[in-house]
């Protein structure tokens, strides 16, 4: 038995264009951009949306948007959003990254989020 819950979404953008789409999103949401210290491809956007989190990471990729789930058992999580037909991409540190059907990108990460956050909101699975 696992835990798991959407933990962010993240507005993926190159690079070279990731000061300008934070300044937006910032911007348009009336947040503060805080960089996140270690990470720094990701700017967080604390605030913007209740329930999760928002930040924006410079990719070298196309601009797309992405969701990572937290959970208390990586290998676990993946296995079952493989057997709904997910695939998996890559990995990167202890984070999976899965294309769903449709082909958006996921990623599945260990908790994050405050731990009494996590355990009022994570769904259990079998």
């Amino acid at each position: 038995m696992h835990r798991s819950r959407l933990y962010a979404l993240l507005i993926d953008t190159p690079a070279s264009e990731a000061g300008q789409a934070t300044d937006f999103w910032a911007g348009a949401l009336g947040v503060s951009p805080r960089p996140l210290p270690g990470y720094e491809q990701f700017t967080s956007l604390p605030g913007a949306v209740a329930g999760f989190d928002l930040a924006v990471q410079a990719v070298d990729d196309a601009p797309r948007f992405h969701v990572d789930i937290e959970t208390d058992d990586v290998e676990a999580e993946t296995r079952r959003l493989l057997e709904l037909g997910a695939t998996e991409v890559t990995r990167w540190e202890e984070c999976r990254v899965l294309r769903a059907p449709g082909g958006h990108l996921l990623c599945v990460l260990p908790v994050e989020s405050d731990r009494e956050l996590f355990e009022a909101q994570a769904k259990t699975w079998p």
